[in-house]
């Protein structure tokens, strides 16, 4: 039975926000410790969402985003991204925030995944389309040669880790639906057209709404 009873959870902050990722963490500490994971675990998790709005970044935070760590087997998470935590191997995003907020806010399981990222790259395409160049958002260029909003150090999920964070995830459950649930709507995605899983649809909005949502996302024109 999964750790994390959803039905107690409700919205606490939009994406990036710090008590979102403060919820967030404290959701997959409770997972991960009713996993007893074996001591030899070393690995993190970190997402770092770049262009935020001005309003997440009250109190002096210096990143919106989150991180999980595991180190010797002892659980530890929060709000920021600490460099102790990025020297791990695991699972490191840098992401516009725009880019991902609001299809962050969907409710889905391993199909849902799998179509969020389909209609993410769509968006993408047209979005590079639209400025003009490849790799619009200046990812950095992994070692096949392709630019990736992931970061080295890459290691694999730890497989009690994921079976830990993934738990239910199809009926509802899981870190990402978790998240979703805490999340609370963004006021610059309400006039954007979306798909049902909530990505923009770059390739139906008016002129000024690609204006402006290529600014947000902190890209250069």
């Amino acid at each position: 039975m999964p750790v994390i009873d959803m039905s107690a959870l409700k919205p606490v902050g939009e994406f990036g926000s710090k008590a979102w990722g403060e919820g967030c963490s404290e959701g997959a500490v409770k997972m991960l410790e009713a996993a007893n994971l074996p001591t030899d675990i070393n690995w993190a998790f970190t997402e770092d969402y770049t262009h935020p709005p001005a309003r997440l970044m009250e109190g002096g935070r210096t990143h919106a985003g989150y991180f999980i760590m595991v180190k010797d087997g002892v659980v530890s998470a929060g709000d920021g991204i600490p460099d102790e935590a990025l020297a791990l191997p695991g699972f490191h995003i840098q992401m516009s925030w725009a880019a991902i907020c609001n299809q962050s806010g969907a409710h889905y399981g391993s199909a849902g995944q799998k179509q969020r990222s389909s209609e993410e790259k769509v968006m993408f395409a047209a979005i590079s389309e639209y400025v003009g160049r490849p790799n619009p958002f200046g990812f950095p260029i992994n070692a096949a040669g392709n630019p990736s909003a992931m970061l080295d150090p890459v290691g694999p999920w730890p497989r009690e880790v994921g079976a830990a964070l993934g738990e239910g995830g199809e009926e509802g459950n899981g870190l990402h639906n978790i998240a979703a649930t805490l999340q609370m709507d963004s006021p610059e995605f309400a006039d954007l057209p979306v798909t049902d899983l909530r990505v923009p649809i770059f390739g139906e909005m008016t002129e000024q709404q690609k204006a402006d949502f290529v600014k947000l996302c902190g890209i250069e024109m």
